[in-house]
């Protein structure tokens, strides 16, 4: 009988040895992994199956329960969820690619003479383009037509300042658009000088211009959209938030995600259009594992660095003028309730302490009652003291910390030492709501998230100054940042069940780094680089 005992014994010794493993299709291991999971903020392995993480935990533990299809040591470099640029214009930059840069520009002098050269190499029949900014300028006062009109008399040319905000054309420009002094707009202006036209446009304006555009072609549609999602994917981004896009163009990414020609994330906000507003509140929301429509892109007002955002009180470098409202009141008012009656949500771009008042005040006007709406507040750039001890979780900030840094060197002139403390506040902002979620708004900053990294945590720019960092006071830790780029972001667009951080079920969305983010010297986070990123456990990029 002791034989037979112990027969047994080896025998399910031995069954239980060669227990059957479970299959999964790929381990990453050998990681510095942070999970952005509460639970387990740590971890050194994942595994992937069918595009989800189906267990993270330790290298051993994992290659002891699964049989992998493929495995990847990554010799001990750092891991983060995929990164969520929370407010961006995706297409946008897309089509920039297309069009003439002037981002970086010195003087008005390097703005034409980039113009010249791309006319030279491109020969278009009307050429727009984006990126100055008269802040940078030695001079610092909007430009005139003049020289542009000597250039080119027959060609239009319509540029657009940094921001969006503000446009320069030429005279051909103005003619093609039936523009003259006489032209009046609500919301926004059209500046002269000697009572002549100067050529520059401020915020609704624009869009006489814009009716005249030649209108891309699908090709070029399709160019841009993939040329975007390669400059996102070399950042580590794998959702992107596009703040404004039409019927058109989101139908397309939808046609070009489910053929896999697409393969980033979107969340697409809808142009405030009525006739685009009528269509999705006729058809509903668009909801699949890389598109999310159920929101509309709202303006409230311009922005600063123009002078376009709406004040309380005058700006304090210019008498008597409080910016615009590019939206009437009223109108905001009824389509806030029109949107509170369906699904989608509302988010409004609000830069000035004004605007904030109506946009926030509005909101909760509109959503008595209803909760988990997650409205947001785009850029939530001014806020006045009143403003915020209305705030409460029902709302979500979106912010850009890049903003901060690079209006730091005049935003004070327009705002008087009083205002700017309510300025860029957002660690105020975090107290108030409890999560925040950040982006770039590229192309009116630079796409990269180790710049909106590093202006968060150190409130510096890229030559570090300030060196004690811009009001410290509103700075984030570098979890709340890397919460607001993934878990926050997620949540603003009611997607934190399913990407945002490594945990069982959610998507494989995730990034290898080439350094530890987490404790790497704070000013040599903007040159981190990304080693590889991953959509659905794919590499899409690799270094």
């Amino acid at each position: 009988m002791k034989k037979i005992i112990i027969v047994l014994g080896c025998v399910i010794g031995i069954i239980s040895c060669t227990k059957k493993k479970e299959t999964a299709d790929l381990l990453i291991y050998n990681a510095n992994v942070y999970t952005v999971n509460e639970v387990t903020p740590k971890a050194e392995a994942f595994a992937i199956t069918n595009g989800k993480f189906v267990e993270v935990g330790k290298t051993l533990d994992l290659q002891g329960k699964y049989d992998f299809t493929k495995q990847i040591d990554v010799k001990g470099k750092t891991i983060i969820p995929g990164l969520i640029d929370a407010h961006c214009h995706f297409y946008g930059l897309g089509i920039q690619q297309q069009r003439v840069d002037l981002r970086g520009t010195k003087s008005f002098d390097e703005v034409v003479a980039r113009i010249v050269a791309f006319q030279k190499e491109k020969n278009v029949t009307y050429i727009t383009g984006r990126g100055w900014d008269q802040n940078d300028w030695e001079v610092k006062e909007f430009p005139n037509k003049k020289q542009l009109d000597s250039l080119f008399p027959n060609t239009p040319i319509a540029v657009k300042r940094v921001d969006g905000h503000a446009m320069l054309v030429n005279q051909a420009a103005l003619e093609l658009a039936k523009i003259t002094k006489e032209t009046e707009v609500e919301g926004g202006e059209i500046l002269l000088e000697n009572e002549q036209l100067s050529g520059v446009l401020i915020d609704n304006p624009m869009e006489l211009i814009e009716a005249t555009f030649p209108q891309p072609s699908k090709r070029e549609q399709i160019q841009a959209l993939q040329d975007a999602q390669k400059i996102n994917f070399s950042y580590g981004l794998t959702t992107v938030d596009d703040a404004g896009l039409s019927p058109e163009v989101i139908h397309l990414i939808d046609s070009l995600q489910k053929a896999a020609t697409l393969k980033i994330r979107i969340y697409a906000m809808v142009s405030n259009v009525p006739e685009y507003v009528d269509y999705f509140l006729k058809n509903g929301t668009i909801k699949t594992e890389k598109l999310n429509v159920q929101s509309f892109k709202v303006y409230s007002d311009g922005a600063l660095g123009s002078r376009g955002a709406t004040l309380k009180e005058p700006y304090s470098d210019k008498e008597d003028h409080h910016g615009a409202m590019v939206i009437g009141i009223n109108e905001f008012k009824k389509l806030a309730k029109r949107l509170a009656a369906s699904p989608f949500q509302m988010n409004t771009h609000a830069i000035g302490d004004s605007a904030n008042a109506v946009v926030i005040k509005t909101y909760y006007e509109a959503l008595k009652g209803k909760e988990n709406r997650r409205w947001r507040v785009e850029h939530a750039q001014v806020v006045a003291p009143e403003e915020f001890e209305m705030l409460d979780d029902n709302l979500v900030m979106s912010v850009q910390p890049t903003h901060a840094t690079s209006d730091m060197y005049w935003a004070d002139e327009r705002l008087g030492e009083e205002r700017i403390k309510g300025a860029y506040a957002y660690k105020k902002l975090l107290e108030k709501t409890g999560k925040l979620a950040l982006g770039t708004d590229y192309p009116v900053e630079n796409v990269s998230p180790f710049y909106t990294f590093y202006a968060a945590v150190a409130r510096k720019d890229l030559k570090q100054y300030p060196a004690e960092g811009f009001q410290m006071e509103n700075a984030l830790t570098r979890e709340e940042t890397l919460k607001g780029m993934t878990l926050w972001a997620a949540y603003s667009n009611f997607e934190e069940k399913e990407k945002g951080s490594i945990e069982v079920n959610k998507y494989a969305d995730f990034v290898i780094l080439e350094s530890d983010i987490m404790q790497m010297p704070v000013d040599q986070i903007p040159t981190l680089k990304v080693t590889e990123t991953y959509v659905n456990g794919e590499q899409v990029y690799q270094q």
